[in-house]
């Protein structure tokens, strides 16, 4: 006999899914969709705060090169609901331990329970304090060259020294462009072997902190340092801090931590998306920062896969032990419903 659960849908607050799935990014979707396909009642939760919303297009994603990233979402969206899961749109303020897994608390004080997690949250970008930089980020201030170098190929770019991985981020721009420089900013000036390399691959360093950004009318024109020499550049490339999303994990005790690279802080998982709290995945921007669409969306179907595997063997432990117990509480209601059907509400 196959029992198949139907969930009944009254109103947002106090409803109950197998799986919520937090952030609804590449990531996010297409975990709910595969946990939909598996028949799974999953709920995603999404602030509507993607990461990539500024860029023109999504790029490296076969089958999709260039879609707009507010298309390539709207369009998992619509795939999702195909399969019955749900999207509710709101932020998480808190997540709590319940009697079935997980209590989810949104900021509007509207609650759902979930025996299990998936947190796609993603990360903030915690640009450096130069004037201009916010306003042209994902345009002609980018981060990724695989995410961008195409587009700025053959300009005059320029690298801006933030972290530790500055220099292999300048090597890498070098790919796309003859004419590139690397600011330093608040840092040191590259020495030893970093210097050599720089040097090797035509890189000029500028000493000195940057103070703004010039702009012209198509953009970005020039750097401006502080003492006030303008370098003349089209494009400047920044390696942010990344924060993953993720303070309303607190309450279980999963907090992010600095991440190795020391590019800032994720959620450390293990290859399948598990933490180190039960019943709790991750895939994504949030565990890792690197991540673009492509393995971000792979990262949450993998996640998904593996949920929908311990909720099965969860099930099947279940099943077993009300095998073993004919006369067990489960095993009464599983056989009330098999001979009576709906008619048991009228007994």
């Amino acid at each position: 006999m196959v029992v198949v659960e139907v969930v009944v849908m009254t109103d947002e607050s106090g409803t109950h899914y197998e799986v919520a799935v937090i952030g609804g990014g590449a990531a996010g979707l297409n975990g709910a969709l595969m946990l939909s396909r598996a028949r799974r009642s999953v709920v995603v939760i999404d602030s509507g705060e993607q990461r990539n919303a500024p860029a023109a297009g999504v790029h490296g994603l076969l089958g999709r090169e260039g879609v707009p990233p507010a298309e390539l979402l709207e369009r998992g969206r619509e795939e999702v609901r195909d399969y019955g899961g749900h999207l509710l749109a709101g932020e998480v303020g808190s997540v709590a331990r319940d009697d079935a897994g997980f209590d989810v608390t949104l900021l509007d004080g509207s609650r759902i329970s979930a025996r299990r997690l998936l947190v796609t949250t993603g990360l903030v970008d915690e640009l450096p304090e130069v004037a201009g930089l916010r306003e042209r980020w994902g345009r002609d201030v980018v981060h990724c060259p695989y995410c961008h170098g195409w587009e700025v190929r053959d300009r005059a770019i320029g690298v801006l020294a933030t972290g530790p991985m500055s220099v292999h981020q300048a090597l890498l721009f070098r790919q796309w462009s003859f004419d590139v420089k690397f600011f330093c900013h608040t840092r040191a000036a590259p020495t030893g072997e970093e210097a050599e390399r720089l040097a090797a691959r035509g890189i000029e360093v500028i000493d000195g902190a940057v103070d703004s950004l010039e702009l012209g009318e198509r953009g970005i024109s020039g750097v401006r340092l502080v003492g006030g020499t303008v370098v003349g550049r089209e494009v400047l490339a920044v390696a942010p801090r990344m924060t993953a999303r993720a303070a309303f994990l607190a309450e279980l005790g999963l907090r992010a931590v600095e991440h190795p690279a020391g590019v800032g802080e994720h959620v450390p998982s293990d290859a399948t998306g598990a933490t180190d709290v039960d019943g709790v995945w991750v895939a994504g921007n949030v565990t890792d920062p690197s991540a673009q669409v492509g393995p971000a969306a792979a990262a949450g179907a993998n996640a998904a896969a593996r949920i929908n595997a311990d909720l099965v063997e969860e099930e099947t432990a279940r099943a077993v032990a009300a095998h073993r117990d004919p006369f067990s509480a489960e095993s009464e209601a599983r056989g009330c419903e098999a001979v009576m059907g709906e008619r048991r509400h009228g007994l």
